[in-house]
């Protein structure tokens, strides 16, 4: 079947069996920001934005995508530049092991468009689908804080 959406910004069309899992075909179309850690919907490392709500691509089918805009990080900031938050998790150190940052930012993303100023609790609920066995989630708060400092013109 053909599937069309909307993939980090740009048009596309892909040719996916019925049963195909939408994070299957993200990473056959070189998306490889979506990562398959647990297929059970469990630890969030498939995370992307669906309409801009966060989801974790194991577990969606990819004709459920028909029509959506979907983002991965791949399609955050710009070639050779990062977008804000990515500079907040490299600079605030929330990088380690790497496996669930593409998960995280994508929550992040989505937390800091709904609501730019968002409170600690607020930031960590957000990553809350997000496991990590690295960070210990401090690192990557105070990223998403700092970001939606940046974002509003703040100093740190």
């Amino acid at each position: 079947m053909i599937l069309h959406l909307k993939l980090n910004g740009k048009p596309r069309e892909f040719d996916v069996a019925p049963g195909e899992r939408l994070s299957d075909v993200l990473r056959r179309e070189q998306c490889f920001s979506v990562k398959v850690g647990c297929s059970t919907g469990d630890c969030g490392t498939c995370t992307v934005l669906v309409g801009g709500e966060p989801i974790v691509s194991c577990l969606m089918l990819a004709c459920q995508a028909e029509g959506a805009e979907v983002l991965t990080v791949e399609g955050l900031g710009e070639p050779g530049r990062l977008d804000t938050l990515q500079e907040s998790f490299l600079d605030e150190g929330a990088v380690q092991c790497g496996f669930c940052t593409p998960g995280m930012i994508l929550s992040a993303h989505a937390l800091l468009e709904t609501n730019p100023s968002p409170t600690e609790d607020e930031a960590r609920e957000a990553l809350s689908g997000n496991l990590c066995r690295c960070t210990g989630y401090e690192n990557p708060v105070r990223a998403i804080l700092e970001a939606g400092r940046r974002m509003a013109g703040e100093e740190s």
